[in-house]
């Protein structure tokens, strides 16, 4: 099995092993609380506004692929915008624990730019066959992970904003993210008055 392929096919699972060190090992004062938090926060709206446009395309699992090239909304500036906006999750989840910093949240960094790295790899193969030309003028004009200042405005699919459709989707991240952080603002409350 590739790695790619067994990364993508547990992708929702990897961020537990790091989420139990996290807590087991969190020592969250106020700072890294509010700091954590609204990185945290940027992260999931990252999130939010590209499935808002992807849906549950976004929820792929088995194989990597999809029906449409999405090249609107966060997708016109970014060609990943759902793994930036998991990095700054993930990323704002351990400031906000303080556990084994900065150690323990360099690894995870590192771990997860490896991992969407090659997620990446793969989709963008099956992108490139699947959607040929039209992927590979999106390719050239709008970067993997660096988001450009202005939008691609050509390309096959132009999908509109749907907040319904991107609520139903996200939903799980929505409540891993808020259990995240009330199990971290309980673990705060014990250590300040336990």
């Amino acid at each position: 099995m590739k790695v790619s392929k067994f990364l993508f096919n547990n992708r929702s699972y990897t961020p537990l092993p790091f989420l139990l060190v996290m807590l087991f090992f969190a020592k969250p004062t106020f700072t890294t609380m509010c700091i954590g938090f609204l990185i945290a926060l940027t992260g999931e709206i990252i999130r939010f506004l590209g499935v808002c446009y992807i849906g549950s395309e976004s929820r792929t699992t088995g194989r990597v692929g999809g029906t449409k090239l999405v090249v609107s909304g966060p997708f016109s500036y970014v060609r990943n915008p759902l793994y930036i906006g998991n990095i700054f999750l993930y990323a704002g989840i351990g400031i906000m624990s303080n556990a084994l910093f900065p150690y323990l949240l360099i690894i995870a960094v590192i771990f997860f730019i490896f991992q969407y790295y090659m997620i990446v790899l793969s989709e963008e193969e099956y992108l490139r066959k699947e959607f040929k030309e039209d992927f590979e003028d999106y390719f050239k004009n709008v970067n993997r992970f660096f988001p450009k200042f202005y939008a691609y405005k050509k390309g096959q699919t132009k999908l509109n904003f749907d907040f319904k459709k991107g609520f139903l989707s996200e939903k799980r991240t929505i409540q891993g993210f808020s259990i995240s952080v009330i199990l971290l603002i309980v673990i705060w409350s014990l250590q300040l008055y336990g």
